[in-house]
């Protein structure tokens, strides 16, 4: 479980996340490809040629941002190289709430994700290059872990349709995201 806590003296844009890796196979040896994931999100945010949001909402409809039922990580990753994208997330009036799930190869372990947040980002280790070594020396290669991101939608500020970000002098953030893991 993470928990975030902030409060200000200023108006300030508050949006904490982690940005902790997931291999459910337990060896940055071998890639994600085998894992399956599904995400609560009927939508996007879709991003510029900078990763920058555009302040739309798309519908993951039969697209290759649609993690609704579970995928495959290998067919999507071959087709489109990887994914660092926010998504929004369905929330039911509970304000923690179901995000994602992935299971490991042979789906021996699953990890499901719950959160008070809005946004889900899906990073998938695209820029992972094997120069960044394990506590054993070995290389961590491209798509060798996976990063869910609970959030709310990068670059909130300068787009009035996200959620806002902004804490203001007497508010309290407070946010809770849920990693949980069974065999």
């Amino acid at each position: 479980m993470i928990e975030y806590e902030a409060t200000t003296d200023k108006p300030t844009p508050v949006n904490f996340t982690s940005h902790s890796y997931f291999n459910l196979a337990g060896d940055t040896g071998q890639t994600i490809h085998d894992h399956v994931l599904a995400i609560n999100a009927d939508r996007y945010t879709p991003v510029d040629g900078s990763l920058i949001p555009t302040g739309e909402l798309k519908d993951v409809a039969g697209g290759q941002f649609d993690f609704r039922s579970p995928v495959l990580l290998r067919e999507r990753l071959e087709a489109t190289g990887g994914y660092d994208i926010n998504f929004v997330l369905n929330k039911a009036g509970d304000p923690m709430s179901f995000a994602a799930i992935l299971q490991s190869p042979g789906k021996e372990l699953v990890m499901n994700v719950y959160t008070t947040e809005p946004g889900l980002q899906l990073y998938t280790g695209n820029f992972l290059d094997g120069q960044i070594t394990t506590s054993e020396g070995k290389p961590i290669i491209k798509h060798s872990a996976l990063c869910l991101e609970t959030q709310h939608f990068p670059d909130s500020p300068n787009h009035p349709g996200f959620p806002s970000t902004f804490l203001r002098p007497g508010e309290t953030f407070y946010s809770t995201t849920v990693y949980q893991i069974r065999y």
